[in-house]
């Protein structure tokens, strides 16, 4: 053999795995048994449960009753009959009428908890619970009238919402999910 010529050694030992890996058993992937406890061990795992309780509580549940109010429940009013499209918190509405098409209506003669910017966690609960007994109120109706008062500074129809020839300002006070307010200020939820 020439000088210099590259020479690889022979060694019996040139299959053998290296010395780090020896006497280990050869892996093998997890059985299902064991991803599962992995799984359920994982803190993130309730993370994301919790999460898509919350989307589906405070998303998903809303827009299906909205849904089926907007379909079953007409409301008369002089513009024509008018649907309420969505309940957004205890004391506005998004309606849907033919002459002024989809708008936001706040609802005349009582105040509930502001969900959207809520002081504390117990105004928000309680503006959710306002957002469902309204929502409960108006699938119960078997008549539902509006009646228009102008606009506020928002751009809002001022309305007055008669459930069953009841304004549902009084029910919402009786049940106490509202306070009554005619424009006075607000007071805390907290």
């Amino acid at each position: 053999m020439a000088r210099g010529a590259k020479v690889v050694p022979y060694s019996r030992d040139y299959r053998r795995p290296p010395r780090w890996n020896m006497g280990l058993p050869p892996h093998r992937p997890p059985g299902p048994l064991t991803r599962l406890l992995r799984r359920i061990a994982n803190p993130i795992f309730y993370l994301k449960a919790v999460m898509g309780l919350a989307v589906v509580g405070l998303v998903l549940l809303p827009s299906g009753a909205d849904l089926i109010n907007a379909a079953m429940r007409p409301v008369q009013s002089a513009e024509g009959t008018c649907r309420i499209i969505r309940v957004v918190d205890g004391d506005t509405l998004s309606l849907m009428c033919p002459e002024e098409g989809l708008h936001s209506a706040r609802l005349l003669g009582f105040d509930t908890p502001e969900k959207f910017s809520p002081k504390c966690t117990g105004e928000f609960v309680a503006a959710e619970r306002a957002s469902w007994a309204l929502r409960t109120l108006i699938q119960k109706a078997d008549r539902l009238s509006l009646t228009h008062d102008g606009t506020d500074q928002y751009g809002r129809s001022l309305v007055r919402l008669e459930l069953d020839g009841i304004d549902v300002a009084r029910l919402m006070v009786q049940a106490g999910h509202a306070r009554v307010n005619n424009g006075g200020p607000r007071g805390s939820w907290c």
